[in-house]
């Protein structure tokens, strides 16, 4: 099963004198991108949890966040004073723009912005505490998982459904394939007799023709398509950690449909090609978010 890099997870861990939430979010990324905001009191444990993260979800920008819940937390309150000017200068600088009044509890809604209030935590942590903690990053991390393999189940039937959708398409080509020989070789005919009469090599014309349509064939293209198709699905059906590789393929899919819009001078097959370019196109957007 594909898993995608887009996930969530949240967990917390209640001690005797404070409640720590652990939330962790990732999104898509070529590389593993950590960016953590801890509280100083657990910052020593840093590293270890960088690694748990490193070793669960190899790969994606991931947003970890520890804090204490400031509503079951201990300890004296600071009011950050640069903060909340910051926030009281921007909040009447809008006001002054938009033409809407400072609303009436402004000092409250300042208040409940990030950074402007800070509780003096204690620094040092338990083991008890610190198991505790450890757990629920543990727990955060195993949900952002399981969110992460839903989203997986979600893709692989989309890209089974655009897979099915261009081998249609692709299928829907060869009516038009044989028709437009005809139609070309009536065509040169008549433009030959048009210009120069009936005073030509057949023989010679029959050469040229056949040199002409091969120039158009495009059988070649179909089946290397068609074996793309076919490689994207088996692909996808050997799970985890083949989100580059579908990204490969689905590169050259891209090749072999464009090379067939090239060769396709008749509008029906171009009005196909463009279709399969549209559902193609989707697959690639949503191939990104694939670990």
């Amino acid at each position: 099963m594909i898993q995608s890099m887009t996930g969530y997870g949240k967990a917390t861990a209640e001690t005797v004198s404070r409640k720590v939430i652990v939330e962790i979010k990732s999104l898509n990324s070529k590389a593993m991108d950590i960016s953590t905001r801890i509280i100083p009191s657990y910052r020593d444990k840093e590293l270890d949890i960088r690694s748990r993260i490193t070793a669960a979800l190899e790969r994606g920008k991931v947003d970890f966040m520890l804090y204490i819940d400031t509503a079951t937390a201990s300890g004296t309150q600071t009011i950050n004073a640069a903060a909340f000017n910051n926030y009281l200068q921007q909040i009447e600088s809008i006001a002054a723009a938009t033409g809407y009044g400072v609303p009436d509890d402004i000092i409250s809604t300042i208040l409940r912005m990030p950074e402007v209030v800070s509780i003096n935590q204690q620094e040092e942590v338990t083991d008890e505490e610190w198991q505790a903690v450890s757990e629920a990053v543990d727990r955060a991390i195993a949900a952002l998982v399981e969110y992460r393999k839903a989203e997986g189940v979600a893709l692989e039937k989309k890209f089974r459904e655009k897979i099915s959708n261009i081998s249609e398409l692709l299928k829907s080509v060869e009516p038009y394939e044989q028709e437009r020989v005809a139609r070309i070789k009536e065509r040169i005919r008549t433009t030959m007799q048009n210009t120069v009469g009936s005073n030509y090599d057949e023989n010679r014309f029959e050469q040229e023709m056949i040199f002409y349509i091969e120039k158009l064939d495009i059988s070649e293209e179909k089946q290397r398509l068609t074996n793309h198709l076919g490689y994207f699905i088996k692909t996808l059906e050997e799970g985890h950690g083949q989100g580059k590789k579908l990204g490969f393929i689905a590169q050259e899919m891209g090749r072999e449909i464009n090379t067939l819009g090239s060769k396709s001078n008749q509008a029906e097959m171009q009005n196909i090609v463009v279709r399969m370019k549209d559902e193609l196109e989707q697959i690639k957007e949503q191939v990104l978010n694939v670990m």
